[in-house]
């Protein structure tokens, strides 16, 4: 059995609700404020089953200019549209504005019922009135639509409507139930000995009693306890059913409309999205930009700044890429339709489709470049869309779940371009515990900033062997991602290009060197180390008395450190490397015929003064040569091997 989302359209008190309780037997105006004023204020909903055994569950708008955004969500799951036109008035303002919001959110396909048949004038009058209403659809998608005449009050012309809603949904193409389960929150509510209770229409993927859910922007997670469609308990929701879903142990106040309710992982929560905007031709003036507008998707409605990226203003009629920046969270996929609306007065402007939903934002000259780049996904093909995303992520890569969400495509085919890349090498998979991937232009992009950074220390630091990956990883121009940073260099050593020693890096050809003046300084060096053995001056005293600026010393300091000339065991106290050689065979020696040794016993054997044996003891400490047991040292277990 098929069923399909009718949804109405049309100007207050044209006589929609009563058409529907004319059709199914239902009142969707479920409000004690609603039947005391004879108006429909919040959305309404019914069903009916069609001749052919198909069901249609139907909602029901409210048409005065005030609930509009109500209209809004529930125009977001229609599959048709009944617009509904008073042959005793006919077209109004609200049947226009609803009309637009139709084909903004891309409606298909729908009818045309001119209800109140039995208040017309005369049969002449109707004929005008439709007429009328013709003219009015022409260059819409209800250009083509049939027009039924209609009196709920009577009775008159239920069957026809009746037959036409069945030819319809018998034309409508049924929705994918690939992808993950995603239903859009229109109402929240409590129910005696059940709990919290939402309801929706279902856009994608599928539920099942006991399946995790997440409610979106919250975070929020639960479980299914129980689904009803049309009132009736079933063990599995589909797209485009008309949803009450039973949340366990779930507080009404952490859901509202406007929320989402999807499975774990389906967005990427923000308060930007990327936009094709198109302003409607009716306008009055242009749209300026970062203008504040009211921004509708799904059932929610956020305050937000449009920021055009090529212009300054868009004019009635035209199409531009444009930012989002919503007051609060957005939760939106690639593909999802929205209404614009201006913020005062308030009245529908334009609207379009999201093309990502977790952009950076946008700023000066690299607007213009942004809205050039999005063409992409504008028109693109889902390769290269997927693509797209992973050169856009740049150096921080992109999950398989990440690309998935922020391309909207998923499952198999998503499976199926993912092969299609690799066979092609097309991505590259970094991270395999995490899953992942980077494109390769991205990848070759930072290999060639790491060998330019290394470059430039390199001639600025021409004597230091190499640089500390750490310091490297921070002079490049932008964050990376750290495993695909370790990546980046892993691939650049098997290349030949630059070598790994340790923690330090550097250009596979470069050799550190000394100028004259350089090597007039090393050798002043090397000899006062050398002949203090292990009673040596703190730096700062040597520096003095060497050719250059102490910015050469320090640097010739550093390289002969690099070299393993000089030994550095605390700051500004450095030893000749042959005379902590001569140190350490000592204590082994010592240690293995005596078991232990205090810090007396080292001043002696080492025949050093308390300002060197501390500092010396330490160091034998760090590099595992001994282990202090209280006050005393012993060898450490495998050192001298």
């Amino acid at each position: 059995m098929k069923q399909v989302i009718l949804g109405t359209a049309g100007h207050i008190d044209h006589g929609k609700t009563s058409l529907i309780r004319a059709l199914t037997d239902i009142d969707t105006d479920r409000l004690k404020e609603e039947k005391q004023r004879g108006i429909t204020i919040e959305l309404g909903f019914a069903f009916m089953d069609l001749p052919d055994g198909n069901r249609l569950g139907i909602v029901d708008v409210p048409g005065h200019e005030r609930f509009v955004r109500h209209m809004v969500a529930g125009a977001s799951g229609m599959d048709m549209v009944a617009l509904v036109v008073a042959a005793d008035e006919g077209v109004m303002p609200q049947t226009r504005e609803h009309l637009e919001i139709c084909q903004l959110l891309r409606v298909k396909s729908g009818l045309v019922i001119l209800t109140k048949i039995d208040l017309a004038e005369s049969p002449e009058w109707i004929e005008i009135v439709e007429e009328d209403v013709r003219d009015f659809l022409r260059g819409t998608f209800l250009e083509d639509a049939p027009v039924l005449r209609v009196s709920a009050a009577t009775g008159e012309g239920l069957d026809a409507l009746r037959d036409a809603l069945a030819r319809l949904v018998g034309q409508v193409e049924p929705r994918s139930a690939e992808g993950l389960f995603r239903l859009p929150v229109d109402r929240v509510f409590t129910m005696k000995g059940f709990g919290t209770v939402v309801t929706g229409t279902s856009l994608s993927g599928r539920l099942h009693p006991g399946d995790p859910v997440t409610i979106y922007p919250s975070g929020y997670k639960t479980k299914v306890r129980g689904l009803q469609v049309h009132n009736q308990e079933v063990e599995e929701v589909l797209p485009g059913q008309r949803t009450a879903i039973n949340l366990q142990s779930t507080d009404r106040s952490t859901i509202q409309r406007g929320f989402v309710m999807a499975a774990p992982g389906s967005f990427e929560v923000g308060h930007m999205a990327d936009v094709y905007l198109e302003l409607l031709p009716v306008v009055a003036k242009p749209l300026k930009n970062r203008v504040k507008v009211r921004f509708h998707t799904g059932t929610s409605e956020s305050l937000a700044t449009l920021v055009l990226l090529d212009r300054e203003e868009l004019e009635p009629g035209e199409k531009a890429f444009a930012q989002i920046r919503s007051d609060q969270p957005l939760v939106v996929l690639r593909g999802d339709r929205f209404v614009v609306r201006s913020y005062s007065p308030v009245r529908t402007v334009g609207g379009g489709t999201v093309l990502h939903p977790a952009p950076r934002k946008h700023k000066g000259h690299h607007k213009a470049e942004a809205a050039r780049s999005l063409q992409a996904l504008l028109a693109g093909s889902d390769e290269e869309m997927l693509l797209w995303h992973l050169k856009d992520a740049s150096w921080s890569g992109l999950s398989e779940h990440e690309l998935q969400v922020r391309a909207n495509i998923m499952g198999k085919p998503f499976q199926r371009h993912l092969q299609q890349f690799a066979g092609r090498k097309e991505i590259v998979l970094y991270d395999k515990e995490n899953r992942r991937m980077v494109h390769p232009d991205v990848l070759r992009g930072l290999e060639d900033a790491v060998a330019e950074a290394l470059s430039d220390y390199h001639r600025r630091f021409p004597l230091k062997s190499g640089m500390p990956k750490e310091e490297l990883a921070a002079r490049l121009p932008r964050l990376v991602d750290g495993k695909l940073y370790n990546f980046a260099l892993r691939e650049l050593s098997r290349q030949g290009r630059v070598a790994l020693e340790k923690e330090w890096v550097r250009l596979a050809e470069h050799k550190a060197g000394l100028t004259d003046e350089e090597e007039a300084a090393r050798r002043r060096i090397e000899e006062t180390y050398a002949d203090a053995g292990l009673q040596p001056p703190y730096f700062r005293d040597v520096s003095s008395s060497l050719p250059g600026d102490p910015r050469l010393h320090r640097d010739v300091l550093d390289w002969m450190s690099s070299q393993g000339t000089l030994v550095k065991v605390k700051e500004d106290l450095f030893f000749h490397a042959s005379a902590m050689e001569g140190l350490k065979a000592k204590v082994i020696a010592h240690l293995r015929e005596h078991g232990e040794m205090s810090a007396p016993d080292f001043k002696d054997l080492a025949g050093v003064s308390r300002k060197y044996a501390i500092p010396l003891l330490e160091w034998l400490d760090g590099r595992k040569v001994t282990i202090r047991v209280g006050d005393l040292r012993r060898l450490r277990e495998g050192a001298g091997a």
